[in-house]
């Protein structure tokens, strides 16, 4: 029996979109979670660390668990923490809590991003025609509505734990459509990890990159909307809700984009307008010229990854599968782990400096993208 019906198309889709949902919910939470327990820059970056440490602790056990158990239960598991976890970030009173809280709601979120990684490469297996680009998308639009319905609720005045808790009843529905439909079957052999070399290296790092350009927006966009003047608080959310709208435009026309100017365009051109965005968001005067920055550092960044994992599967350093897991791990880092560094250099420096810091190290992309997708002999 094929792998790929419409149902189990619906589910999968379903998962991306909570893995999404979820976590952009998370932005907009952000300087309420930081005025709650009072730390500054650095400490706050120090509890961020804890959520990239969760994920990076559940992610290599995540691929084990799923070829003894399936992705199903994986699946359920990592969403089920999101719903319970998502309102107690709203809740922690102080450092210690917020920390514990992160760390179980990166590791729910490594559990589901994996595993809905592994449930898709299943059914795009028995598919007449490629279906990760649009899966990946769907994460993508649930991060554009996390970050707008998370915004919207506290623009009207809802309490963050309410506000919160919505997100999470949200979460649960799509977890009760989408379960039923979830594949039982188990996956495939585990592939060990491997850590990434020559080209592969050099793929995982501009991967890495560009992950952290996107936690940066993330757990920080929030932050510099506000130390700007732009917006208050409870409409800071807006950024990061302009940078997932364009990311998500910008992933849905990727094949073709790419079909037509090629890959090392992509690059080229995805890198120089990401860094234009960000230095606009620092320096534009106007807010609506500020604000116009994450769209363009969306759009930039949007089609870079797929690029880049399409390079790791043709390259023949290493073997794909081999290569992929190496650069999805190191690429997971990137989001997960960066932001804590941008809060110790925003602690030594400015948060401004630290997205300065951001714009130079996207800007080696354009310089040594197209060393990963020049064709070989």
């Amino acid at each position: 029996m094929s792998n790929d019906t419409p149902k189990t198309r619906l589910a999968t889709r379903l998962g991306f979109i909570i893995a999404g949902f979820a976590m952009a919910c998370w932005a907009p939470l952000v300087p309420i979670a930081k005025a709650n327990v009072g730390v500054d820059d650095a400490g706050f970056g120090l509890l961020l660390l804890c959520l990239g440490a969760g994920s990076l602790v559940a992610m290599p056990a995540t691929g084990w668990l799923a070829s003894r158990h399936g992705s199903r239960p994986l699946i359920v598991a990592g969403a089920l923490g999101l719903v319970v976890l998502l309102p107690m970030l709203a809740l922690a009173g102080s450092a210690v809590a917020l920390a514990v809280a992160l760390a179980f709601f990166g590791a729910a979120l490594g559990l589901l991003d994996v595993a809905i990684n592994i449930h898709a490469v299943e059914v795009e297996r028995d598919a007449t025609r490629p279906l990760m680009s649009g899966f990946h998308a769907m994460f993508s639009i649930g991060g554009f509505a996390g970050a707008a319905g998370m915004t919207l609720l506290l623009s009207l005045g809802m309490a963050p734990a309410w506000a919160a808790g919505c997100g999470s009843l949200l979460s649960l529905l799509m977890l009760v459509l989408a379960a039923p439909h979830l594949l039982r079957a188990k996956a495939g052999e585990p592939v060990p990890f491997s850590w990434p070399r020559g080209t592969v290296l050099l793929i995982a790092v501009l991967a890495g990159i560009t992950f952290l350009v996107e936690g940066a927006v993330l757990d920080w966009g929030a932050l510099l909307i506000v130390a700007r003047d732009l917006l208050g608080a409870e409409q800071s959310g807006i950024g990061y809700m302009l940078f997932a709208g364009a990311m998500t435009i910008g992933r849905l026309s990727g094949d073709r984009v790419v079909l037509r100017v090629g890959s090392t365009r992509i690059l080229i051109a995805g890198g120089i307008l990401a860094a234009f965005g960000i230095l606009l968001t620092l320096g534009a005067p106007l807010t609506g010229l500020a604000l116009a920055g994450f769209v363009l550092i969306g759009l930039g960044a949007s089609n870079i990854v797929p690029v880049l994992f399409s390079a790791a599967g043709r390259q023949s350093v290493m073997p794909p599968a081999l290569a992929i897991a190496a650069v999805t791990t190191v690429g997971y880092a990137g989001i997960l782990l960066g932001p804590a560094l941008l809060g110790f250099v925003a602690q030594i420096a400015s948060l401004p400096a630290a997205f300065v810091l951001l714009a130079a190290l996207i800007c080696i992309i354009p310089l040594a993208g197209p060393a990963v997708t020049r064709p070989r002999r």
